[in-house]
Order: C-alpha cells, then structure tokens, then sequence
C-alpha cells in the first residue's frame, strides 16, 4: 500500500498560524486564551499533533468561526495523507455485496483465500471461465440468463451448489414408469414423519438426484427441479421444516420431473406454502401436491360437512380415516382458510428424519464434492 500524495492539503496547524498572523498573536497568546501549555500549541502549529474534537471546538471559540471548521480541516488532512486501501477490499466488497460469500466459505463451498483466489473459486463454483462472467458483479461482461429470469443471487449460490452435488452422485437411469409408482408408494409414508426417511431411497430408484442443502441467509427458497445428464434433480431446502411443506414441496418437485420441467431452465420454487402463482406449469404441480396430501374432494366434503367448526377431534379422525397424519389436513385447512395458527401443534418436524438418510449439506456437515 502507498500513501496518498496530496501536498496541497496542509495540516490544520497552517490555517491556525494564518488566524494568529491576523491579529498579531503569537504562540503564548493563542495558549493563553485556550487555557493549554504553550508546547502543546507549538505541536499543533508545526503539525506533529492531530487536532482533537475538544481542541477544534476550543479553536472555533478562540477564533469566532464555524465550530465544524477545524475539525473538517483536521478531517481532510487524515484523508488526504492515509495510506491507499488495498485495491482487494473493493472486490471482496462487491463479492460480498451480492452473494454470502463468508456464509460459503464457513459451509467449505469455498476455500478462505486472497482475493484473486476467491475470485478464481467464485468463477468455478459458478462454472465460468473468468471472474468477469460471475453472474450479477458488477464488472461482469454481459448480464446471464440467470440474471434476465431475475433469480437472486443467494437463490442461485444454492441452486449451483445442488447442482454440484447433484454431479457427484450415481444414480440408475431415469425411469418415469417406475416414478409413476413410487408415487402411490410414497402416499403410504404419510401416516407417520419418520417413514419420511425412505424418500431418497425411493427416488433414488426411480433414476432421480434428491439433493438436501440448507438456505443461504436471503435466500427463500423451498425447492428445484432440473436435469443433469439426462436425468432429474430434485433440490430441497427444508427451510419450512413442517411434515405439511415437506411433502407438498417434495411431491409439487415430482409433478415438475414427470411434467418433464426443468430441462431448459431450471425451476426454482420459493413460498409454496403461501404465495400464489399464474404459470400453468406451477398451477398443475401445486394441484397435484394439494391433492397428494389430501384428495381434494374429500377434503372439500369434510370442510363443507363441518363449516364453520372444524373441530380438533373431527380433523384428526378425518386424518386417520384417510391414512394420513393430522399435519397434512391441518397444512391444506390452513391455505385454504387463510389461518396459519390453526392446530399448529400438528405440523411436527421431519428434517431429522430426512438429513440422514439423504445426501444432504448444511446444518453443521458439509457433503464433499471434487470441483
């Protein structure tokens, strides 16, 4: 680092020996009117002594001038003499700016580095060539097709490090007949949140990469569904760790494979729970999820049957009834009537269930990929 060359910026002892030359003073005139030592006035003037905030008050009083004055003085005169940062910092900053980058480096996706290393990492995570091509930096080339659909930048950190993990997996060829039939499969599992943990074993023999990675921080996102090698990956965050958003998030995922979704851009979900959506494509998977967690015509009955009490006994019964936990009817009771407190105390938790039995990163452990 070098320091900045500003000789024309004086210490502030300059401007004070001018104010003193004005009306005839000298060094143990201005000591005497601010009440110090006279060698402490002499520091200031010769300018081997900063000027304190206390100090550039009593210096405004002395002179009857602003009281800001000598404190911008002494002000301008730091800066224009500190030492240049490092030219690094403003990268790190503008890395940092947009994606979690010490969030990465905490998880491993990153190694701790100088700067023109984690740049390199950068580049490579997001598989580009050069950190010039880095989607959303600010000194990228040219915007990304990432960029244009809008995806935030946290939300494609995540989605690139499904994908990388997505790479390292084996899995058998993709079989949408066999998908077909885990479907029915995997409603027998509703009944209870441990049966959860067979999912990756069963998507796994249906030729699909189902991938678990915890959030970055601004990152709202539930799942993804795109291809890699000619075969689906199924991405989740378990961000809502409810047995209700599991199921729904995973089985809308499954509607994406089979609807053959994701093979072009990638479809990222965020907010399944509540927030609404227009794309014909999101509308048949969030019907068919509603519909796998409770058939919606029984559920319409039910509702009907019962408005306005749905009573707590009555829900569970309904559960039983249709083999299903009380935390599937109670998470479409609360879409459907906009009340996100009713029976709270069903939706129980299921990632616990799920972590080990899945090829998972995040929540203290980290899956290791060769990049």
């Amino acid at each position: 680092m070098t320091a900045t060359k500003a000789p024309w910026v004086k210490h502030p002892g300059f401007y004070i020996r001018e104010e003193m030359e004005e009306r005839g003073w000298l060094q143990r005139d201005l000591a005497f009117v601010l009440g110090v030592p006279e060698q402490g006035v002499n520091m200031i003037l010769s300018g081997k002594r900063k000027i304190s905030p206390s100090m550039a008050r009593a210096l405004a009083d002395a002179f009857d001038t602003d009281s800001d004055f000598f404190a911008r003085l002494q002000l301008a005169y730091d800066m224009a003499h500190v030492e240049a940062p490092a030219p690094s910092i403003a990268v790190r900053g503008n890395m940092q700016s947009h994606y979690p980058v010490r969030e990465m480096v905490r998880r491993g996706w990153l190694a701790h580095a100088d700067t023109p290393s984690m740049e390199a990492q950068l580049a490579r995570f997001f598989e580009v060539t050069t950190a010039d091509e880095i989607p959303y930096l600010a000194h990228a080339a040219k915007k990304t097709r990432y960029e244009d659909r809008q995806i935030p930048p946290a939300q494609l950190a995540w989605l690139f490090r499904v994908r990388q993990i997505a790479r390292s997996i084996s899995v058998p060829p993709y079989s949408e007949s066999t998908l077909v039939k885990a479907v029915g499969e995997l409603q027998q599992l509703l009944r209870a949140p441990e049966e959860a943990r067979h999912v990756p074993r069963i998507l796994s023999d249906c030729g699909i990469r189902y991938v678990v990675v915890e959030k970055l921080p601004r990152a709202k996102i539930d799942g993804a569904c795109f291809w890699v090698n000619g075969g689906p990956v199924i991405g989740m965050s378990l961000q809502r760790d409810t047995i209700d958003n599991f199921w729904f998030v995973l089985r809308h995922e499954i509607e994406h494979v089979l609807r053959r979704d994701g093979q072009d851009d990638e479809v990222i979900d965020e907010d399944l729970a509540e927030g609404p959506t227009v794309l014909p494509e999101e509308i048949a998977a969030n019907a068919a999820a509603a519909d796998f967690c409770v058939p919606r015509e029984k559920l319409d009955s039910f509702m009907t049957r019962k408005k306005p009490f749905y009573y707590e006994k009555d829900v569970v019964a309904f559960a039983k009834l249709h083999q299903r936990h009380a935390g599937l009817v109670v998470g479409q009771m609360q879409k459907r009537m906009d009340r996100w407190d009713y029976l709270n105390r069903h939706l129980v938790k299921v990632r616990h269930c799920v972590i080990p039995a899945a090829v998972a990163d995040g929540w203290g452990q980290m899956f290791p990929v060769s990049t």
